[in-house]
C-alpha cells in the first residue's frame, strides 16, 4: 500500500532551493569566528586534532590516552576535514552544518511525498524554528550528526513501509543505524518505529503485506556488517597486543559506555520528568502548541504514518527518560519526526489564532529581553563580565540589533494584522535573523572569555624557561587543545591523587619540569602556596608548579601512567 503523492517537479525544486538556502543562512552563519567552546567541543576536536598527528584512526586519542568514551565517526569526520585543508577552526563545526541540512532535506522530502509540498514547507519551518536543532546545528557536538543518521534511517523505514515497498531503502534505514551506533550508541533507535508497523500489520488495521517478508531480516545482517567494520580492527589490537590500554579501551567503550551507562549512569542524574518540564517547553517551542488543537488529533487519528511517528516520539523520549543520567540534547533525534508530525497535522487542519498571538508574546518579550540586556552590558554587571570579559560593548551592540530585528518583525506583522498577531514564517523569520547575527557578531565577542585556556597557556609558555617540560593534571580537554607546545599528563581517568603522585614522580626525574594544575584543597605531593597563580579558568583555580613546589616526599602511584600529546600540528 503507497501513500506516497505526486509531486510537481518545479514547485518541489524551487521550494526545497529557498529551505535550504535559508538553512545555510542561519546554520552557518558565524563558521571561523569562534575556537571550540567548553564542554564538550574542545576534546571531540583535540580528538580530531590527535587522530591526523598520530595516524591512529581506530583508537581515538586524547592527550596520547586512548579516549573510550564515543565511538569514532562524529571525530572521523572532523579529522577527515582537518586533513584535507589543514585547519580546524574553519571547519570544526561543518560536520554538524552538514548532517543537519541533510535532516532538514530528509524532513522536507518526507512531507512532499507523504502529504504535499505545503506540509513539506511547514514541517522544515518548523524544524528550523525549534531552538533545540539551530543549537546543535552550530555546535561542535555529536547529537546532530546522530539525529541525522537516525533521520536517515526513519526516512529509509517510511520509504519502505509507508511509500514503497522499496527495499533498498529499508536496507539503507539498517546501514545508517549502523553509522548512527558508530557516533553515539543509541544509533539504533529507529528500530522502535517497527513497533507501531508492526501493531497496525498485525491488527489488521493498516496492512504491509508486500513489505512484509523474509528479507527483513537482511537489515539487521547490514546493520552487524557495519558495526564489524570497526570491531574487527578493535577486537584484534587488543587480544594481540601486550599493551593493556586496548584491553581498557575496549571492555570500557563496549560495557561500560553503554549499557552501564543506561541503566547506571555516574553523571548528569536528572529525575524522570526532566524532558517533559525542562526541555520540551523551552527548546521544541512552539511545536507543541499546535498539539492544542482538535483538528490535530482529528488529522492524526486519519494518518497511520503520522500516528505511527508521533508513538516513536515518545517511545525515544520514554526511553531516555528511563535512563537516570539525561542532558537536554539525548531527545534531539526526535524533533525532526516531531516537526514532520506537528507540519502534517498542523497543514491539513486549521491553526488556532491564539497560537499566532502566542507567537507575537514571545517576540514581544525577546525584544524586551533584548534591550534591557543592551544595558545590562554596559553597566558591566558581574554576570555579563563572566560572558564577554570587561569589555562589553560588542555583545551590548549584539543584543542591540537583535532587539532592533525582532522590533521591525513585530512592526511589520502587527501592520500586516491589527489584532498583534505573528504568523509562523513571520516569527521564522525573526527567529533566523536572530540566529544570523547570534552567530556573526556574538560569536567573535565572546570568543576570549569562552576560551580562557589559550590565555592561560600563553601565560605559562612565558613563565617557563626555554626547553622546560610542562605536565598536566586535574585538566580540562581545552589545555591540551589550545597548548603551543606538548603536554606529558598522567591519565585523564586515573583520580586526581593518582594523577598528582604520578606528576611528583615525573617531575622529581628530571629539573626544568613544570606542572599546570588545579589549585585544590585535597592537593597531594606539592604545596600550592608556592606555585604560579594562573588566574581562574573554566570555573576553576590554576597554578604553575615548579620544582620549588614539590614537597619532599611522595606516596608511589598505584600505576605508573603517563601519555604525551601527539602534536606534530597544533590547533590552528
Amino acid at each position: 500500500m503507497s501513500n506516497e503523492m505526486p509531486l510537481p517537479q518545479k514547485q518541489y525544486y524551487q521550494t526545497l532551493f529557498w529551505l535550504l538556502m535559508i538553512g545555510f543562512i542561519i546554520i552557518f552563519a558565524g563558521i571561523g569566528l569562534r575556537d571550540p567552546w567548553p564542554a564538550d567541543e574542545p576534546r571531540f576536536v583535540e580528538v580530531a586534532r590527535e587522530m591526523v598527528a598520530s595516524g591512529n584512526w581506530f583508537f581515538p586519542q586524547r592527550g596520547g590516552e586512548f579516549y573510550p568514551d564515543k565511538p569514532p565517526i562524529f571525530m572521523w569526520s572532523m579529522a577527515i576535514l582537518y586533513l584535507l585543508t589543514g585547519s580546524l577552526s574553519w571547519t570544526f563545526l561543518l560536520p554538524n552544518a552538514v548532517a543537519s541540512l541533510i535532516t532538514l532535506l530528509c524532513v522536507y522530502d518526507l512531507g512532499a511525498r507523504l502529504w504535499n509540498i505545503k506540509v513539506a514547507k511547514k514541517a522544515a519551518i518548523l524544524l528550523l524554528v525549534a531552538p533545540q536543532f539551530v543549537i546543535q546545528a552550530k555546535t561542535a557536538q555529536i547529537d546532530a550528526m546522530v539525529a541525522c543518521w537516525i533521520t536517515i534511517s526513519m526516512y529509509g523505514l517510511i520509504r519502505h513501509f509507508f511509500i514503497g515497498p522499496a527495499k533498498l531503502w529499508y536496507l539503507f534505514a539498517w546501514f545508517f543505524m549502523g553509522l548512527g551506533v558508530l557516533t553515539k550508541g543509541v544509533g539504533f533507535l529507529p528500530i522502535f518505529f517497527l513497533i507501531p508497523i508492526f501493531v497496525l500489520h498485525y491488527t489488521k488495521e493498516y496492512r504491509f503485506d508486500a513489505q512484509m517478508n523474509m528479507q527483513l531480516f537482511f537489515g539487521p545482517l547490514v546493520l552487524f556488517m557495519v558495526l564489524l567494520a570497526w570491531l574487527i580492527p578493535i577486537l584484534y589490537f587488543s587480544y594481540t597486543s601486550d599493551n593493556p590500554d586496548f584491553a581498557a579501551y575496549r571492555d570500557n567503550i563496549l560495557f561500560k559506555q553503554t549499557a552501564e551507562r543506561y541503566v547506571n549512569s555516574w553523571g548528569h542524574i536528572k529525575p524522570w520528568y526532566f524532558f517533559f518540564v525542562s526541555v520540551i517547553p523551552f527548546l521544541w517551542f512552539p511545536l507543541y502548541l499546535l498539539m492544542i488543537n482538535k483538528g490535530f488529533w482529528r488529522e492524526l487519528k486519519a494518518s497511520p504514518v503520522a500516528m505511527s511517528l508521533l508513538i516513536w516520539v515518545g517511545l525515544v523520549i520514554v526511553f531516555f527518560s528511563l535512563s537516570p543520567g539525561k542532558r537536554n540534547l539525548y531527545i534531539l533525534p526526535a524533533l525532526p519526526m516531531f516537526a514532520l508530525v506537528v507540519g502534517a497535522c498542523c497543514s491539513l487542519s486549521q491553526v488556532k489564532k491564539w497560537f499566532n498571538k502566542v507567537l507575537a508574546f514571545t517576540g514581544m518579550i525577546l525584544a524586551l529581553v533584548l534591550l534591557i540586556s543592551v544595558f545590562l552590558c554596559l553597566l558591566k554587571l558581574p554576570a555579563i563580565t563572566r560572558q564577554v570579559g570587561e569589555t562589553t560593548w560588542p555583545l551590548a551592540l549584539v543584543c542591540l540589533i537583535g532587539a532592533g530585528t525582532w522590533i521591525s518583525v513585530l512592526y511589520v506583522g502587527f501592520r500586516q494584522d491589527k489584532r498583534m498577531r505573528l504568523s509562523l514564517y513571520q516569527y521564522g523569520i525573526g527567529i533566523g535573523l536572530t540566529w544570523v547575527v547570534y552567530g556573526l557578531m556574538a560569536y567573535p565577542a565572546m570568543n576570549e572569555v569562552r576560551t580562557p585556556a589559550k590565555a592561560i597557556m600563553a601565560k605559562v609558555q612565558q613563565d617557563i624557561a626555554p626547553g622546560s617540560e610542562v605536565g598536566l593534571a586535574r585538566f580540562k580537554e581545552q589545555f591540551l587543545l589550545f597548548s603551543p607546545m606538548p603536554l606529558v599528563h598522567f591519565s585523564y581517568l586515573a583520580s586526581p591523587q593518582e594523577q598528582d603522585k604520578n606528576a611528583w614522580l615525573w617531575m622529581k626525574e628530571k629539573p626544568n619540569r613544570y606542572l599546570l594544575t588545579q589549585k585544590s584543597d585535597d592537593l597531594l605531593c606539592f604545596e600550592s602556596s608556592k606555585g604560579i597563580d594562573l588566574g581562574i579558568a573554566h570555573r576553576r583555580h590554576w597554578l604553575l608548579l615548579g620544582h620549588d613546589a614539590m614537597l619532599a616526599s611522595c606516596p608511589k602511584p598505584q600505576r605508573i601512567q603517563r601519555y604525551v600529546q601527539v602534536m606534530k600540528q597544533i590547533y590552528q
